[in-house]
This record gives C-alpha cells, structure tokens and sequence, in this order.
C-alpha cells in the first residue's frame, strides 16, 4: 500500500521533482544559483515564454498545434515598437506618427496577433485543414508580411531601437528596488496564466476544449459548437501571441522581423514536459507553467556554471534562443519526463 502511495505520489509530481532536482543539481556546482537575483532573472527571461505556451495550450489541448506562434510573437513586436519610438530618435519607423498613449500601439498589435489566429481558427475550422498544415500556411505568410512591413522606408529592415521609456518599462520596471522587487513583466505572466486557469476550469470554453481534444465526435454528439469553439480558440492563442510578443519588445528594447524565430518549438516542448497531452483533452495551467522553468532554469543553469556558449542558450540574442547539441538531449528528457509523469488529470480543478 505504501508503494502505491509513493508511486502515485511521484508520478502525480514527477514535473515538480525534476524542477527541484535541476535546481539542487545546479546549485551543488555553483552555490551562488540560488540567489534571489538568479531566481528573479529566471522569471523575467521565463515570463514571454510562459504566455506563448499557454496560448499553444488552448490548441494543443484541442488535439491541434499552432506553428504560427513565434513568428505572430516577431510581428507583433515589431508593430508595437515601430509606433513606439522616442519622438527625437533620428531613425524614427513612422517620423510623423505623434506621441500615443502606450495602450494604443500594445492594442493594436495584440489585435493583430488575435487577426491571425482568427483565421487560422477559420482555417482549420470552417475548411477541415488540419491544423498543422493550416498554421505552417500562415506562419510564413506571416514572417512574409513582417519582413515586407519591416523593410518599409526610412526603416529598410534596420534593427527598431530608440523605444519610449514608458513602454521600456513594462518589461523591465518592477514593483519595490534591489533584490526583492518583482518585475511588471513577471506580474502580467502570473495574471495571465491565472485567467487561463479560469477559462480552462470554470468556463464553458474550457469544458467544451478537453471535450472536443478527448474525442471530437463525442463532443459533437453532445451537441458542443466545434467549429465554433475551435475558432474562439485559435483566436484566443493569438491574442496571448500578440501580448507576448508586446512584452519581448517592451523587454529587449527593440525589435527585427527575426524575433520569435522557433518559439512556438520551444513553446510546444514546454507544454509536453509539463504534461501536455499533443493528442489531446489533457493539461493544466501549473503543469505548464513548471515545464516553462525547466526550461528556463536548465538554459540559465547551465550558462550560470560555465557550459559551452555553443551547447547552451544565447540569452544575448533573443531571436535566437537554442544554439546546438543540448537541445537533442532536452528533446528527449522531455518524453522521459512525460513517460514518467504518466496520463495527467484533463484539468487543474
């Protein structure tokens, strides 16, 4: 009886443990890792990543997946910081555009990030294409958009910098100083991820989402919307894109047309390991959310004790997040990991 319990204990937690463990294992080579300005860095760095996972969630739940997403992250960074530019900087996007009030361009570009999973939604809905066809589509139509607006006169595909200090500050401000301050990019992941919880859980969408990815002819039977539904969907991971790709720019101070370049690959393998089902009607906003700080953490660790800048992650380059052979063995400590875990709970609650 004892066995049982210690075994459904690990395999409930299994996500959790290894957290612990990589940290421990970590720290026994560097003490100084678990410092509390490590821990914050983590979190900023995790903060975009944890929003572009639960957006491939909602369409990863459903049985789909969405290869549109990093490249909606680089568009919508580049529209927000093409129209937030500081007034006298001398290689201004739009040199005419005004002073806005920063709400205007996050609006817009989170709008236009929820346009483009609209229409994957009607793609994939109304057109039965399957959704990896469908969002293969629109993710170089999309790359293909960005590079055409990003090559504009007078910008001509140079790097968008001189961005306004009030949009800067979303993304690397905080809340309190030194050590213990809390960044107003860590806070927006923590409210976003906790209205996730609320759709995924409490809402009707959320029921009729594990519905239609548990079996989609039930869910019919049962007289649940699909198509309906499926686009609500796609259109909701869009908007979480559009929000993502906001606050990469707001957090790197600028944009190019190659931000976002493969997220969605880094989005979709830290739904896996924190216990996302690709096939659907299974996964939980904490499972996601721990499956992001693997990530971060084993990127952060293993820069933080010294490991070969061509085997780990390049935090200088953000459109560039994976730079050669760790990332095979991560790919496959991730389906260790998911074999570990074993069939999750449909929902958090």
């Amino acid at each position: 009886m004892a066995n049982k319990n210690i075994g459904g204990f690990l395999t409930k937690y299994a996500i959790y443990i290894v957290l612990i463990v990589l940290v421990v294992g970590i720290a026994v080579k560097d003490p100084r890792f678990l410092s509390i300005d490590i821990f914050r860095d983590i979190l900023l760095q995790s903060s975009t990543r944890a929003i572009i996972a639960l957006g491939a969630t909602f369409v990863l739940i459903t049985g789909g997946t969405d290869l549109s997403a990093g490249r909606v992250v680089g568009f919508t960074a580049v529209i927000s910081a093409s129209m937030l530019q500081i007034l006298d900087y001398p290689r201004r996007f739009f040199p005419d555009l005004p002073h806005l009030p920063v709400w205007i361009p996050i609006l817009i570009a989170i709008i236009a990030g929820l346009i483009v999973g609209l229409i994957n939604g009607l793609i994939v809905a109304k057109f039965n294409v399957p959704p990896f066809i469908a969002t293969l589509g629109t993710m170089v139509i999309v790359y293909g958009a960005n590079s055409i607006y990003f090559d504009m006169k007078p910008n001509e595909s140079q790097p968008i910098a001189g961005l306004r200090p009030d949009f800067t500050n979303i993304g690397s401000g905080s809340i309190g100083n030194g050590s213990y301050s809390i960044p107003y990019i860590v806070i927006i992941a923590i409210i976003v991820a906790l209205i996730v919880w609320v759709i995924f859980n409490k809402t009707r969408l959320g029921k009729n989402m594990y519905a239609i990815g548990g079996n989609i002819q039930a869910a019919v039977v049962s007289g649940i919307n699909v198509k309906k539904n499926l686009i609500y969907i796609y259109a909701i991971a869009g908007a979480l894109y559009g929000l993502a790709g906001v606050l990469e720019a707001s957090r790197t101070g600028g944009a190019t047309n190659n931000y976002g370049n493969m997220y969605e690959l880094d989005a979709i393998a830290a739904c896996v390991v924190g216990g996302v089902s690709t096939a659907g009607g299974i996964g939980t906003v904490p499972g996601i959310m721990a499956g992001v700080l693997i990530f971060g953490v084993i990127n952060y660790g293993l820069t933080f004790i010294g490991v070969s800048p061509l085997l780990a992650t390049d935090h200088q380059r953000p459109h560039h997040r994976y730079s050669g052979g760790l990332r095979y063995p991560q790919i496959f400590g991730q389906e260790i990991i998911t074999l570990a875990r074993g069939p999750g709970p449909v929902c958090d609650g």
